[in-house]
């Protein structure tokens, strides 16, 4: 980029998951219902500015929590921001913890993903919408960005949370918890914690080029974990009543930072790799 070229504009999406997912964080919001070609959102879309820097927060689950991991339309989800010209997206979830050193309450800024649904659609190019014509083969290999992550980490340092700056999550198709022998397996693939929600949305959001990071807060051990009490809502609940804070802190401090970094190389390399992935129709 020349010295004289303008930066480019930051938009900064918001996916709250359970528990998670405040509206109060934003300044002057306002609310917008979108339709888009995959149907609508989880819920209507939260405008607003953290520090001056445009946000747009949606709830992953809907506002009421109607919505299970499954039956959220992630597609539409990731459409919607994209369309409302969001540059990235950084989202909440809660997770459990499969490792000893990940204690509950801490946070994970998570690097790669294993994957455990069986019922998403997990591209737009699905050969049923006009506006994602071709097959996509989008690459995966570093799922998450990692300069928003690096910001992320970093914050999360200056604000003394107990961070861990990597990890890898296996996102089970849910809504039941894992057996106590799934929990054990996932532990020998080398997973760190476990969600019900990373896959599709990651995925959907690099075939967007969008810059994508997540912020994963350990609510529990699954159920591996002897002599600890296992997974259950009300326990999930309790430690994201205590621990919600965390999140919404390195959201707010976090996005004024990105808003004032230069980012048009690393949105141009996004926007091409999603485009150079897509094999268009032959005529």
């Amino acid at each position: 980029m020349s010295s004289g070229a303008t930066p480019a504009a930051v938009k900064i999406g918001i996916i709250g998951g359970t528990g998670l997912d405040d509206p109060e964080i934003l300044e002057g919001r306002t609310e917008k219902y979108v339709d888009t070609p995959f149907g609508k959102p989880s819920d209507a879309l939260v405008l607003g500015k953290i520090k001056n820097v445009d946000c747009v927060l949606l709830a992953r689950h809907g506002r009421q929590h109607t919505i299970m991991p499954s039956k959220v339309n992630y597609q539409a989800n990731i459409w919607a921001l994209k369309e409302e010209g969001c540059t990235h997206v950084i989202v909440t979830t809660a997770c459990g913890s499969l490792k000893e050193e990940i204690q509950p309450g801490d946070i994970i800024i998570i690097d790669q993903f294993i994957d455990r649904t069986t019922r998403r659609l997990q591209t737009f190019y699905d050969g049923n919408h006009s506006c994602a014509r071709g097959v996509c083969h989008i690459p995966m290999a570093e799922p998450f960005c990692p300069k928003t992550r690096e910001v992320l980490i970093e914050t999360a340092k200056k604000l003394g949370l107990r961070c861990h700056s990597k990890g890898t999550v296996i996102t089970i198709e849910g809504p039941r918890f894992s057996s106590r022998a799934e929990s054990i397996m996932f532990q020998t693939w080398g997973a760190d914690v476990i969600n019900m929600t990373t896959v599709p949305e990651v995925v959907l959001a690099k075939e967007a080029g969008i810059c994508y990071a997540s912020i994963a807060m350990a609510t529990d051990y699954d159920c591996w974990k002897e002599h600890e009490e296992a997974v259950s809502v009300d326990r999930v609940l309790k430690t994201l009543k205590e621990n919600a804070n965390k999140a919404k802190s390195l959201l707010l401090t976090t996005i004024p930072q990105i808003g004032s970094m230069e980012w048009s190389e690393t949105l141009h390399n996004m926007k091409k790799m999603a485009q150079f992935s897509v094999l268009l129709p032959r005529h």
